[in-house]
């Protein structure tokens, strides 16, 4: 079925293209969303008039593809992951990481849109990512991925000293006996927490 769209949709056109689709398509999803008109000698006519108008939207998304290029290209892209001494990743960036930094810097670009070499990448270093943005315009993102600085040996996570607590109670306890003070506290505690009665 030939259609006129009436807006810019993904992967078919923009607005006043005309394209074939599958009739499916057309009636139960195009159409009844007024995305796209039956393409006619009528339909046809009325957007020959509209075509000003419709060049105009097509000027100023190339004046803000060219903007955008220009924020895209400026300044490199750093991104910290975690890795091993040998620089290996220990999770991989993808497009979706891109699009989601890039957000963090108020660009807003379709992951879709963003090629990633080798579709991940798995280790640090300097990496040059293409970015399609409108009609034939492509922007190069210089992004540098470095490995996280680790936590040094003095800063210890709670959890840690809690575990090593735990250890030495659980080592004292079976290496000597607690003393009978300890043995009525921990008597209490589980009457108090419900395990004896």
């Amino acid at each position: 079925m030939k259609v006129i769209l009436n807006q810019d949709i993904p992967n078919l056109g923009e607005i006043g293209d005309i394209k074939e689709v599958a009739s499916g398509y057309a009636r139960n999803y195009l159409l009844p969303k007024k995305m796209v008109m039956v393409y006619n000698e009528k339909t046809e006519a009325m957007f020959l008039k509209r075509q000003a108008e419709i060049q105009a939207i097509k000027e100023q998304k190339r004046l803000s593809s060219r903007s955008l290029k220009e924020r895209i290209e400026s300044e490199p892209l750093v991104i910290s992951m975690p890795a091993g001494k040998n620089g290996k990743l220990y999770g991989a960036v993808t497009s979706h990481t891109i699009a989601e930094e890039l957000l963090k810097k108020n660009i807003e670009i379709d992951r879709k849109r963003i090629e990633v070499p080798d579709r991940t990448i798995k280790s640090v270093g300097n990496y040059k990512i293409l970015i399609r943005l409108y009609e034939k315009d492509e922007a190069i993102l210089h992004c540098n991925i470095e490995a996280q600085a680790s936590a040094s040996i003095e800063e210890k996570k709670p959890s840690e000293e809690v575990g090593k607590k735990r250890r030495s109670r659980r080592q004292r306890t079976e290496s000597e006996p607690a003393s009978p003070e300890e043995q009525a506290a921990a008597f209490e505690a589980a009457v108090n927490r419900g395990h004896l009665s």
